[in-house]
C-alpha cells in the first residue's frame, strides 16, 4: 500500500472513531412532561447539542418520578419544578447543588360554561373553594408531578381534605400534562396546568384560562447533577456542561427566545 493511500485509510479510521466517540456522547435527563410537551427542548436541545457534541436524552416523568429516577441513578441530570422536594434530593445526597433555571406560573383552565362561576377571578384558593362547592368536573394529573403536588397543596390552603372530599366529580388520571388537559377538553372539566404546556396545547375544545395572576401560582424551575459520588455511572463532565449552559447566558437567551404566537412560555432566572 503506498504512502497517500495509507495515509486516506489512517484518515478514514480516525474519522470513524471521531464519529463514534460523538455518538457515545450522550447524557440522560429527568425532567417533567411540562418542559417536553411545551416544545421547550426541541427549541434548546439542537442549540446546546451543535455546541458540544453532546447527544441530550431526554426521560419526561412527573417530577415525583423523575426525581425517583435520579435516586436511582438512572439519569445524569434532574431538571422539575417542585422545589422543597429538589431540595430534599440534595440534603439526602442524590443531588449536587440545585440551580434556579427559569420559572412561569399556573393558571386554572376551565370550561366557558363555567359551573363553579370562578372565570375572571384572580384568587386561586376561592376558585377551588368554589369547584369543590359546586361538585364541578375537576382533572388531576395525579402522577406525583410538579402541577399534581402544586395541586394538592392549593387543596390544603382551601381548607379542603381532597383525599377525603374527592368524588365522582373528581378524576384522578395518572397522565402528563398534555394526556391530562386532552382529558379535561373532552369532559368540559377544570384543571390546573402549567402555563407553557397550556400555550402549546391545541385540543383545547371550549376551555380557556379561568384564573391566573395569584401569586400562590408561581412556578419554579430548577436542575441538579445526580451525586457521581454516589452513582459513578453519572457522566459527570458532559452533565455539568449542560448544566452550565443552561444557566449561562447564552443558555438563559435561549429560554428567553422560545415563544409561541410571540408569546413566551418560560421566563429565565438564573443566578449566574
Amino acid at each position: 500500500m503506498d504512502l497517500s493511500r495509507r495515509a486516506l485509510v489512517a484518515l478514514a479510521a480516525a474519522c470513524a472513531l471521531v464519529t463514534a466517540h460523538a455518538q457515545s456522547t450522550y447524557i440522560t435527563v429527568a425532567s417533567t412532561t411540562s418542559t417536553e410537551q411545551s416544545g421547550l427542548f426541541k427549541h434548546l436541545l439542537p442549540v446546546f447539542e451543535k455546541k458540544y457534541a453532546i447527544q441530550v436524552r431526554v426521560v419526561a416523568l412527573g417530577t415525583g418520578q423523575a426525581l425517583d429516577m435520579g435516586r436511582r441513578g438512572d439519569a445524569d441530570v434532574v431538571f422539575v419544578h417542585a422545589r422543597p422536594l429538589e431540595e430534599r434530593f440534595v440534603a439526602e445526597g442524590f443531588g449536587v447543588q440545585r440551580l434556579d433555571v427559569m420559572y412561569n406560573d399556573f393558571v386554572l383552565i376551565g370550561p366557558q360554561s363555567d359551573p363553579a362561576k370562578v372565570a375572571g377571578g384572580k384568587d386561586i384558593v376561592e376558585a377551588f373553594r368554589k369547584i369543590y362547592a359546586a361538585q364541578a368536573a375537576f382533572v388531576s394529573r395525579g402522577d406525583r408531578s410538579g402541577t399534581h403536588f402544586a395541586e394538592l397543596a392549593l387543596w390544603k390552603s382551601s381548607g379542603i381534605d381532597i383525599a377525603a372530599a374527592k368524588g365522582a366529580w373528581y378524576r384522578d388520571t395518572g397522565q402528563g400534562m398534555g394526556p391530562a388537559l386532552n382529558s379535561a377538553a373532552g369532559m368540559g372539566a377544570y384543571i390546573l396546568a402549567d402555563r407553557g404546556t397550556w400555550l402549546s396545547f391545541r385540543n383545547r375544545a371550549d376551555l380557556a384560562i379561568a384564573v391566573q395572576g395569584d401569586a400562590r401560582l408561581f412556578n419554579q424551575y430548577g436542575v441538579m447533577l445526580v451525586n457521581p459520588a454516589k452513582f459513578p455511572s453519572v457522566k459527570q463532565g458532559a452533565a455539568q456542561a449542560f448544566i452550565d449552559w443552561l444557566v449561562s447566558a447564552e443558555g438563559q437567551g435561549a429560554i428567553a427566545a422560545y415563544r409561541i404566537g410571540g408569546e413566551p412560555l418560560f421566563f429565565p432566572n438564573a443566578k449566574n
